[in-house]
C-alpha cells in the first residue's frame, strides 16, 4: 500500500484555499492536513510531526510572500517539495521562486490532471516541468541526462557567456544585463541563443535551472 502524501496549501484567498483541498481530496493517496493565508500562518501551523511533503504555495500574499516563505521553508525543512502557485507569468517571478527553492510553477488556471501530475513528478523525478519549464530542461540540469553530454555543454561556453549565464539567473532584464556587460542588446541575444544551442534549453527558466544544478550559480 503506498504511504498517503501530505499537502500544506498556502494562499491569502479562502476561496482557492477550500477549492484546492476539495479537488485534492479527490486525488488517491494524497491528503490535504494544513492551510494558511500566508507564511507567517504557515510557520506557526506546521506541526513537526505531521509535516506536508508538499506544499503549494502562492507568491503574492500580505505579511509574508512566497518569496520569504520559500527561503525560509528551504532554510528549516529543505525536505518539503515546494510547487509555487501563482497567476504571475513572469520570468523573473519563475526565476526568483525556483532561487527560494521551488520545484517546479503551476498557474492557477491549470487542469486538475496538471495538479495532480505536478505532485506525481516532484516525488519520481524531483521538479516538476510543464510549458514554463520544458521538460527539455531536465536533461539539461542532470536529473535525467547523461553526466559527459552535460559536461561537454559546460566546457563548450566561453568566459563572457558564462558571464551572461550568471546575470541571467539574477531578475535583471536583458536590457540591463547588456548595460552590465557594456555590450548592445543584440550581443547579450547572441549569448543567449548560444547557451540555447551548447545546453539545450529553450527557455531563460531553463538556463537557470541548468546552472543552479550545475553549480554554476549559488542558489
Amino acid at each position: 500500500m503506498n504511504e498517503l502524501k501530505y499537502i500544506a496549501i498556502v494562499d491569502d484567498h479562502t476561496m482557492v484555499r477550500r477549492g484546492l483541498s476539495a479537488l485534492i481530496g479527490l486525488f488517491p493517496g494524497y491528503e490535504v492536513v494544513l492551510e494558511a493565508g500566508n507564511g507567517r500562518e504557515l510557520i506557526k501551523a506546521l506541526k513537526p510531526d505531521r509535516l506536508p511533503h508538499i506544499l503549494l504555495l502562492d507568491i503574492a500574499m500580505p505579511e509574508m510572500d512566497g518569496y520569504s516563505t520559500a527561503l525560509w521553508m528551504t532554510e528549516h525543512y529543505p525536505d518539503i517539495r515546494i510547487l509555487a502557485l501563482s497567476t504571475m507569468e513572469a520570468e523573473a517571478a519563475i526565476l526568483r521562486m525556483i532561487r527560494a527553492g521551488a520545484r517546479g510553477y503551476l498557474h492557477k488556471d491549470a487542469e486538475p490532471a496538471d495538479l495532480k501530475q505536478a505532485f506525481g513528478e516532484v516525488f519520481s523525478i524531483g521538479y516538476y516541468y510543464n510549458e514554463y519549464v520544458s521538460r527539455r530542461t531536465v536533461k539539461a540540469v542532470n536529473l535525467l541526462g547523461d553526466k559527459d553530454e552535460i559536461h561537454e555543454g559546460l566546457a563548450k561556453l566561453t568566459d563572457r557567456e558564462r558571464a551572461f549565464l550568471q546575470l541571467a539567473c539574477s531578475e535583471k532584464t536583458y536590457y540591463d544585463i547588456a548595460g552590465e556587460m557594456f555590450v548592445s542588446e543584440r550581443t547579450v541575444d547572441g549569448y543567449r541563443d548560444s547557451l540555447f544551442k551548447k545546453l539545450r534549453v529553450t527557455t531563460r527558466v531553463g538556463l537557470a535551472l541548468y546552472a543552479f544544478k550545475n553549480g554554476l550559480v549559488k542558489l
